[in-house]
């Protein structure tokens, strides 16, 4: 036994350090295809890294790289009380033939990266024309042709052979299409006709309204350069320099004939994702609220261009949506849209429970044909809220106690002889046990009377958060249906005071005007069927910061429910 544990010990002792330091690991390039002379840099990022990381091990870089240099940069972030390093470590390559390249997987901080693909192209015989320049511009629009809507990577390219001390770079400007900006300029070093130059590129995302033939101007480069050679160059002396790009053009196709009134998404990859779905062996209950969470992402489209994601209707259960979260980021040379929608699902009966499939139809614009992405459908079974069951207050039939009133009748009216004289005063005295027992019952069931059988509501959403809770309000309350508001403001209210039963109540047990009036309000339009007005806007308002109670020795603050902590004035 003692060598078992030894074992295990000793086990553990080893494996604790791999499990300390691994840390999460992402592997990324600044760029998917270079051509050949060009640099291209390799970004290692360890998220969580705790005390020292060391540069990974780069000898698999050596067959088809050569390796110019290497960066570190670490940043610490605090959010929400917590603190989270990065360390990004930064490495220079330079490709050595041409083809698709394989960046190998490279063991960092106890984790491993996933292989990078990079494709290196022979040098532009058009660009070399230009050696001997000391400045020259090159431009490339990818892909050449495509539809409506989608996102065409305009790159720009700007060399340098000498010092710039200033210069400007216009935008493309094209009528009919929208420009943007993508990212940062970067800065490399590459090489033309055996020549070496720095280089900053620019990333542009071309978004065509129309269909047609799109004609890109060439862009313009104006600045001044100074010569370390010449002697005057230290008191300020430059030399004008400028440099245009070679114009580009796209054909834009129209949106397919038979593509329906779904939305137009033509997109290079689209993903449709929903978390929080319980599993086999969580339990659901009606009144607890489900926490779902839908998200759509597609790279070639900002997310201005996805469709508002939301939730069929649900037999048996009550959706309320709660604020999207959107945004827009890089993936090299293209753009990433995001669309992020939570939801409180909040069954409303027992049974079975469906969410129906959920489809997004979009364009693959890499194959050129139609795509669906999908949710697929799934059920869960919801059990009765828990203490939903009113407690009985009769006896019933086959009690002892109904037994017993059942035999001592006979034994009362009996006329008895004297012989039975005995068992008629044991029979009466049963009788007096239960009719005590009875009496004892129904004092205790006064005294200990409590909101759980007259308020199964609440005991149904006592396990629900009051996050929850307060979420499901709230998103009613900027509706129109007054029953849902009535209805989630019980609920959210319940879960801080169990007793409260109606609005009248809640009212009552309040110590803010506004909140008051903002529940006569909603009382005249759910009972008084008052014409809709912009109560909505003020019943938010009113709560969004939570319920104002009134003080426990407040008139109007009387509870059900004794205070949790008693205390006593002492003179």
């Amino acid at each position: 036994m003692f060598r078992r544990f030894v074992g295990v010990w000793l086990l553990a002792t080893l494996l604790l350090p791999a499990l300390v330091h691994a840390a999460d690991v992402q592997a990324t390039l600044d760029r998917s295809s270079v051509q050949l002379g060009e640099t291209v840099t390799l970004n290692l990022r360890v998220e969580g890294a705790g005390g020292r990381v060391t540069m990974p091990d780069l000898a698999g870089l050596g067959q088809d790289f050569s390796i110019l240099g290497t960066s570190q940069n670490r940043s610490i972030s605090v959010v929400n009380g917590t603190t989270s390093s990065t360390l990004t470590f930064g490495i220079a390559l330079r490709p050595t033939r041409v083809g698709s390249l394989t960046i190998p997987a490279l063991n960092v901080a106890g984790s491993q990266t996933r292989p990078l693909q990079l494709q290196v192209t022979a040098p532009d015989p058009a660009a070399a024309a230009a050696v001997g320049q000391d400045v020259f511009m090159e431009a490339r629009v990818e892909p050449a042709h495509g539809y409506v809507g989608q996102q065409f990577s305009y790159v720009v390219r700007l060399y340098y052979a000498t010092s710039i001390s200033s210069g400007s770079l216009g935008a493309p400007q094209v009528d009919g299409v929208e420009v943007s900006r993508v990212g940062d300029d970067l800065n490399y070093d590459g090489q033309r006709g055996g020549r070496s130059y720095h280089v900053l590129e620019r990333r542009y995302a071309l978004v065509p309204r129309h269909a047609g033939h799109f004609d890109i101007p060439a862009l313009g480069f104006q600045g001044e350069a100074i010569d370390p050679t010449d002697p005057n160059s230290f008191f300020g002396a430059s030399t004008p320099i400028s440099a245009s790009a070679p114009a580009v053009s796209i054909e834009v196709q129209a949106t397919p004939a038979d593509w329906g009134k779904s939305a137009w998404l033509p997109a290079r990859q689209l993903s449709l994702s929903l978390d929080g779905w319980p599993g086999a062996n969580e339990q659901v209950r009606v009144g607890k609220p489900l926490n779902l969470t839908m998200t759509l992402q597609a790279t070639g489209l900002p997310f201005e261009a996805l469709p508002a994601l939301s939730l069929p209707a649900l037999d048996g259960a009550t959706v309320y949506p709660d604020k999207p979260v959107t945004g827009t980021h890089n993936d090299g040379p293209w753009v990433v849209g995001r669309r992020q929608q939570a939801f409180a699902v909040v069954p409303e009966r027992a049974g079975t429970l469906t969410l129906p499939a959920i489809t997004v139809k979009w364009w693959n614009v890499l194959t050129d044909k139609m795509e669906v992405a999908q949710i697929p459908a799934r059920s869960v079974t919801v059990l009765p809220a828990v203490g939903a069951t009113d407690v009985q207050t009769s006896i019933p039939a086959g009690s002892a106690s109904a037994s017993a009133i059942a035999a001592a009748k006979p034994a009362v009216v009996t006329p008895a002889s004297s012989s039975s004289v005995p068992w008629r005063w044991i029979a009466l005295g049963s009788v007096g046990l239960w009719l005590l027992s009875v009496a004892g019952w129904w004092l205790w069931r006064r005294r200990a009377r409590t909101p759980r059988a007259v308020l199964p509501v609440a005991q149904a959403s006592a396990s629900a958060s009051v996050r929850s809770c307060r979420l499901a309000f709230l998103a009613a309350a900027h509706g129109n249906d007054a029953a849902a508001q009535v209805r989630s403001l019980l609920a959210w209210a319940r879960m801080e005071r169990p007793a409260i039963q109606h609005l009248g109540e809640l009212a009552s047990a309040l110590d803010d005007a506004s909140q008051r009036a903002a529940i006569a309000a909603l009382q005249q339009r759910h009972y008084a069927s008052a014409p809709p007005t912009d109560s909505s806007a003020n019943l938010a308002e009113a709560f969004k910061r939570g319920f104002v109670w009134r003080a426990a020795d407040a008139p109007g603050g009387d509870s059900a429910l004794p205070p949790l902590y008693p205390f006593k004035l002492h003179d």
